[in-house]
Formats: C-alpha cells, sequence, structure tokens
C-alpha cells in the first residue's frame, strides 16, 4: 500500500488529512512536536495498523526508515495569536522544516506537497486573488514571520523542483474552519463561535465590512488530495479555498442565529495594520486541473463546528 508522511500530522488540518489518507487506502506516519497540535485530534487513529504517531520536530534532522510515496509538509502554527508569541518557530518550521522535508521526499523519489496560504497575498491590491498575483506583503510587520516564512517555503519548494527534480505540489489554503480548531486559536470561527456559546460579547474588529470566504475543512482536504495524487502537470501554486465572500459582521450575524445567542455584537479596533481588507479566492484552476470546487454549505458546516465547539466547553467545564 503506498506511505505517506504527514507533518503537523496532530493539528487542525493535519489531522483531518490522516483521516482522508488512511481512507483512500494509505499508511500514514505523523510527526508533530505538539507546539500547537494535540494528540487529542489523533486519539482515534491510535489503535489503527496502518497509522504511527511520532512526536518529533521536522526542523530537526528529518528520518523516516521504509519506503515512502507522499510527504504532505502541513507543520506550523497559523494563527495571528501565533505571530507575536512564536515567531521564531513559524519561520523555522517553514525555512528549515521545509527543506528538511523537501530534503526526506528527494532521497525517498516521493512526491511532496506543501500547505502554503493565502496569506502570501498579504493585504491584496487584486481581487479576487489569482495564482497569478504576487501580493501586498509587509515583510518587517508582525504578520511578516508568517506571510513570508511561507512565501520562502514556497520559493525552496519550486528550487527543489527545478534544481533536484522533486515532484512537487503548492496549495495556497484559504480561510478553513471545522472539528478540531483549538478554542484559543484567535481566529475568527473559534472567536466567535466560542463567544456566542458562553453568551460574551462577540467582537467584531473594525467596521467588519472587511470579508473572508470560509471552506469546510472536508472540501478543503478533497481538494489537498486530489492536488497531491494529480498526474497532471502542475507546476506553480493552486488557491483551494471558497469564492464565496461574506463580511464579518455578515459572518456574527449567522453565528448569532445559528447558535441561538443572545450575545450582542461589539467593535474594536483592527488587530495590525495589515490585517487583509478582503480576502476571496479564484479558483478557476482548481476547477479546470482537478475539477474541485466546495460542496458543504457555510450552515452545514457550522452547524458541526458549533456542535465540535459545544463538546469543547463542556469538557473545559467539567475539568475545571
Amino acid at each position: 500500500m503506498p506511505r505517506a508522511l504527514v507533518t503537523g500530522g496532530a493539528g487542525f488540518l493535519g489531522s483531518h488529512l490522516c483521516d482522508r489518507l488512511l481512507a483512500e487506502g494509505y499508511e500514514v506516519v505523523a510527526f508533530d512536536n505538539l507546539l500547537t497540535g494535540s494528540t487529542d485530534n489523533l486519539a482515534h487513529l491510535l489503535d489503527e495498523p496502518r497509522f504511527r504517531y511520532v512526536n518529533y520536530d521536522v526542523t530537526e534532522y528529518l528520518y523516516l526508515d521504509g519506503p515512502l510515496d507522499l510527504v504532505y509538509h502541513m507543520a506550523s502554527p497559523a494563527s495571528p495569536v501565533d505571530f507575536p508569541t512564536k515567531p521564531i518557530q513559524i519561520l523555522k518550521v517553514n525555512g528549515i522544516g521545509t527543506h528538511r522535508a523537501l530534503g526526506l521526499a528527494r532521497a525517498k523519489g516521493a512526491k511532496f506537497l506543501i500547505a502554503s496560504t493565502s496569506e502570501v497575498y498579504g493585504d491584496p491590491l487584486v481581487h479576487p486573488q489569482t495564482e497569478e498575483y504576487w501580493g501586498n506583503v509587509n515583510p518587517i510587520g508582525t504578520r511578516g514571520v508568517y506571510d513570508e516564512a511561507k512565501r520562502y517555503g514556497e520559493a525552496m519548494t519550486m528550487a527543489y523542483r527545478r534544481f533536484h527534480g522533486v515532484d512537487t505540489k503548492i496549495v495556497r489554503i484559504f480561510n478553513t474552519y471545522g472539528p478540531r480548531m483549538r478554542l484559543n486559536d484567535g481566529r475568527v470561527v473559534p472567536n466567535f463561535v466560542g463567544q456566542a456559546l458562553r453568551g460574551d460579547p462577540i467582537t467584531v474588529y473594525g467596521t467588519g465590512t472587511q470579508t473572508r470566504s470560509f471552506c469546510y475543512v472536508s472540501d478543503l482536504l478533497d481538494g489537498i488530495f486530489k492536488l497531491s495524487v494529480t498526474d497532471k502537470s502542475v507546476s506553480g501554486p493552486v488557491n483551494i479555498g471558497n469564492p464565496t465572500e461574506r463580511t464579518m459582521l455578515e459572518f456574527a450575524q449567522e453565528i448569532k442565529r445559528l447558535t441561538g445567542s443572545a450575545s450582542e455584537i461589539v467593535y474594536e479596533p483592527l488587530p495590525t495594520a495589515d490585517d487583509p481588507k478582503q480576502r476571496r479566492p479564484d479558483i478557476t484552476k482548481a476547477r479546470e486541473l482537478l475539477g474541485w470546487e466546495p460542496k458543504i454549505s457555510l450552515e452545514d458546516g457550522l452547524k458541526e463546528t458549533i456542535n465540535y465547539f459545544k463538546g469543547k466547553l463542556t469538557e473545559t467545564a467539567k475539568s475545571s
């Protein structure tokens, strides 16, 4: 059976990717140092004979015995709350870690996929964002440790493709949500849902007119898997995300409705000057190359996510 390595395998996206690969008949090894991941995300897999978890820092020397067909480099803190608290780790995992993972893929003759991000577009001056847009990024701002680290990771990936002939893919991930996100993640979905479920004020930053596009995790993983295994030649990045755009105020109102919360919506200043005002993917390339587009409605995805967070809040209340 084919064998895959998932770095960051105990994280939100990494753990869902492990599920998808196992369902596709793969043997899966997950590496994670648990900086932001959790073994709770993998607890349901620990008795699966085709799965192995290893507590491992991928910025160290990277080795795995036996054959390997695919390397998915998913490891990296990805939330804005991590940017000021884990800046060096973010730079290292996307720089040194990408280099290590690419070196392993080359040594094993494996295909390689790197999880990049819509953050490479920065605060975009082009809307929606196509893969050909080079971005508008502040390299020395608070967000720069993540934005520029991902841009460097893409450059490293392309260098290994051109110079060493490694079969590489780059996925640019837009806002994704679903079960297994951290309660204290700091991103809009856990923020709004957590506040609504606790009855706290729902904090909308700025005027609430800034936009995001939300993709449910199973849709995203379907796109990632299809990109990783396609036989078509895909040299550059591919956007995977939901092209339906919503303002933050509209999103807060939807969360209130679905949770039945009495929370009031309050406004606070934008957290950073570089916070993107608009974010929406152009997914033409994903449609044409992969036959992919999202299927899960925002309402259905949010219902699953809200139920997950309800369970987590109940666990927290019982343990306190």
